[in-house]
Parts: structure tokens; sequence; C-alpha cells
């Protein structure tokens, strides 16, 4: 994998560059959509391709590896081949699941004994089992195993907890150089920034994770409940000391006022499935803010879904139609707004790309999280 940094904002942070994989070129910033059972919710492969234009899309461990299974991703010649989908994938290690699920884990040394939320099974994650199933899934960037700590937590449970994820990187970085991707790409591996919100083990851990000269590195629990604001300070400590030649991976984040605003601190990829879940429950993301298109104040408004026009569907549905949609239970008014949403996230960054170019970055991201934060 090649980092290319390309352009730099002189107002803000924000840097604009490519990561070439074997699967193709990803222009950064880049928002990459959530596909955790290797399909991005509601949404053909071919609108998430078209329509969309995603550049990349996200698959998850523990799911993938629940369901469908290693042994039918393995026969099928991994993820890839197994959805159809032929441009970059980045797996998530399945930490955040095990954090999802307190109440049915326990964590040790060695890994975390966890019990499958489909039929109650008991399994076990290690470093190098996180390793070995994401090399059967065959994602062109990897994520390192790793514990994601709740919000609020104790400073003495963060010490102790990034400790063991600062172990178990060392435990995946072992088991990544001594195993090979299966099916002829190559396959990056991200270690995970950790430390809750306290900046003296955020430093810590963002110095461990630069001296392992990865090819990229990521930023983990962030948007788990803390404010916005010490995001946006946790965010801003760790990127001013990550290497500035690689990529920075904000985990998880967020809504696009989110997005904006961590572009500005220097972050160049983001996740997050706030588009598609707040879609299927009827929340647009417009240019000109939000809207709840459930609300009967739609009923008899013809317009576009976005002032601008409805570009982000590829189609001109007025509010009142997908109201409609909502109002009836057709499946269709979910699809639409997550077809929207995604689309819009992905006119998001491509205009902060352009806007980095420009030098303009700054003072366009000012005006668009004024309109973003607005209800209307």
């Amino acid at each position: 994998m090649k980092f290319t940094l390309t352009h730099t904002d002189p107002g803000s942070s924000a840097r604009r560059g490519t990561v070439e994989t074997d699967h193709g070129i990803i222009q950064t910033p880049v928002f990459m959509p959530v596909g955790t059972a290797g399909a991005v919710k509601a949404i053909h492969m071919r609108d998430v391709k078209q329509e969309i234009k995603a550049q990349i899309i996200l698959g998850n461990t523990y799911h993938l590896y629940l369901r469908p299974g290693l042994d039918i991703l393995r026969a099928a010649g991994g993820l890839h081949k197994f959805n159809g989908w032929d441009r970059p994938i980045l797996t998530d290690s399945g930490g955040y699941q095990v954090y999802s699920l307190a109440a049915n884990r326990k964590l040790k040394e060695e890994g975390v004994i966890f019990q499958s939320h489909i039929d109650g099974s008991r399994h076990t994650f290690t470093p190098e089992r996180a390793i070995e199933i994401q090399r059967v899934i065959g994602g062109d960037i990897i994520m390192a195993f790793d514990e994601c700590t709740p919000y609020p937590c104790e400073w003495e449970y963060a010490r102790k907890s990034l400790d063991l994820t600062h172990r178990w990187l060392d435990r995946c970085f072992v088991a990544y150089k001594n195993s090979e991707g299966l099916y002829g790409h190559s396959q990056a591996l991200f270690p995970i920034v950790q430390g809750s919100v306290y900046a003296e083990l955020r430093k810590e851990s963002a110095e461990f994770i630069a001296s392992r000269n990865a090819e990229g590195n990521a930023i983990g629990g962030l948007s788990v409940g803390e404010p916005a604001d010490i995001m946006y300070e946790i965010t801003e400590l760790v990127c001013n000391i990550l290497p500035a030649d690689k990529p920075r991976y904000l985990m998880g984040v967020g809504t696009p006022a989110n997005i904006l605003e961590c572009i500005a601190l220097g972050i160049d990829m983001f996740d997050c499935v706030m588009p598609t879940r707040n879609g299927r429950n009827g929340m647009l993301f417009t240019r000109e803010g939000t809207m709840n298109m459930k609300n009967e104040k739609w009923k008899n408004d013809f317009s576009p879904l976005d002032p601008e026009g409805s570009v982000f569907t590829g189609h001109d549905y007025s509010k009142a139609y997908l109201r409609h949609l909502f109002a009836s239970g057709e499946m269709l008014g979910p699809m639409i707004a997550s077809i929207h949403n995604l689309g819009f996230y992905h006119w998001l960054v491509e205009e902060s790309r352009r806007q980095i170019e420009n030098g303009t970055f700054a003072s366009w991201k000012s005006g668009m999280v004024k309109k973003l934060n607005i209800r209307l």
C-alpha cells in the first residue's frame, strides 16, 4: 500500500492525498460505507459503486466469522469474490463488536471469550486469530485486535486496557509477518490508538503506534458517547503525533459536521453506520440541514430532497413522495433515504477534497458546519 500526500490546506490541518491498493486508488479524505456482513444495508452493490461512487467499503471480522463463516469465504476466494466488490475493502478486527458484547464476553490476556449473538455458541478471539480471520476475508486494509474502552471510563481501567491493547498489537504484527495473504493481493495492517479521553494515555498510545511504522494508523475509542469537543481535542492531539506520511483513519465517526471538523484536524479516512441507519429511520442529510421525512410538514412538498437537487440518488425524488413511502411502510423509502445519505456523505468528502486543492477548505468548512447543524 502506498500513501501520497498531494495538497494541504493553509487555514487548517486538512490534507488531500491518495491511497494505492491492489484493488484500486482511494482519493482522500474518504468516507467508507459500512458493509458489516459483506453488504451495505438495503443497497445493491451496483448502486454503491455507480450511484454513491464509493471507493472502498468495510466488512466486519466478527460478523463475517460467525456468518457465513470462514469455510464459505475461503471457498469463495475471499470477500471480494463472495460479494462481487472489485474495489478496496477494509476489515475491522472485531474489537468494537466484542466491546459492545460486554455482558457476554470474558476478557483475558490471551484474548476474548465471547458468546455469539446468533446462537449463543462460545468463541475465542486472540490477536493471532483476528489476523488469521482477516487473511481469510481478504481485506486490502486489516485492523489490529484491540480493546475499545467505554465512556465514561475510569483512568485505572483505561491504563490497563491500553497496555493490553499494545501487547496485543505486538502479537498482531508477529502473526501478520508470519503469514501471507491468500488471494494474491497485499494487505496492510493498521494499528489502533486507544486511551479513552485521557490526553496522557492518548499521547503515549500515539507514540507507541507511530513507532511501529505501519502503512497506516487508526484512532479508535472515540464517538462512544463522549462530548464532541473532547473527541476533537483527542483527535487533534493524536494527529499531531502520528506520522504525516501515513493515512490516518478515525474509526466510527460520525455526523457530517464531525467529519468536516476532523478533516480540518488532519484525518484522512472515516466510516460510520449513521447515513444508512438514520436513513432507514427517515432522517436525511442535505446541504441545508437535516430532515425527518416522517414529519407531516413534507406531505405536500414536491420540491427535491436536497435544495440543490436530489443528485445523491441519481433520481429527482420529492420530499412528498419519500414521506409517502415511509408513511406507507414501503421498503423503497429506507432504500432511497440510505442511498441519498451515503451519496451526500460522498459529496461532502469529494467537495472537501476540492476545497483543500483550492486552499479554501477552512472558510468553506465553517459555513458548511453551520448549515449541517440546522434541523429543517
